[in-house]
């Protein structure tokens, strides 16, 4: 799984201080905040809900593997568009863009493990939305 590749790279360059404990129901970020960080689920579930067009709501669950949050590292002003709830829970890992863009430097490959993991979860998003 190409997710978990990434992870396995964020994971590399992250130290045990950028590990975050969040208990279920808590929230990691609401929409309209400024992002400056990804996240690498280890342990437990999130679930990003989100408005979309016409006021539709959508959520995602994001399972333990996955790298989340990443336009937050390659958009500058970044904004959250949805709320990340833990469903139980979480242990995660938190990356600074500074990390990222030396991760990208020493491992030139996490920029295509991270497109790979994105595009799984979209493919996914589609998927349930059928």
């Amino acid at each position: 799984m190409s997710s978990l590749c990434a992870l396995d790279t964020m994971r590399a360059f992250t130290r045990e201080d950028d590990v975050i404990l969040l208990k279920s129901g808590e929230v990691l970020f609401r929409p309209g905040e400024t992002g400056t960080t990804m996240f690498g689920l280890l342990e437990g579930a999130i679930r990003i809900t989100w408005i979309g067009q016409a006021g539709q709501n959508g959520h995602e669950d994001i399972p333990v593997g996955h790298v989340f949050g990443a336009g937050a590292l390659v958009m500058e002003g970044h904004k959250r568009l949805g709320m990340a709830t833990a469903t139980m829970d979480c242990r995660l890992i938190e990356m600074t863009r500074e990390k990222f863009l030396f991760a990208l430097h020493e491992t030139p490959m996490f920029a295509l493990e991270l497109l790979a993991s994105i595009d799984e979860r979209l493919r996914d998003i589609k998927m349930a939305d059928k």
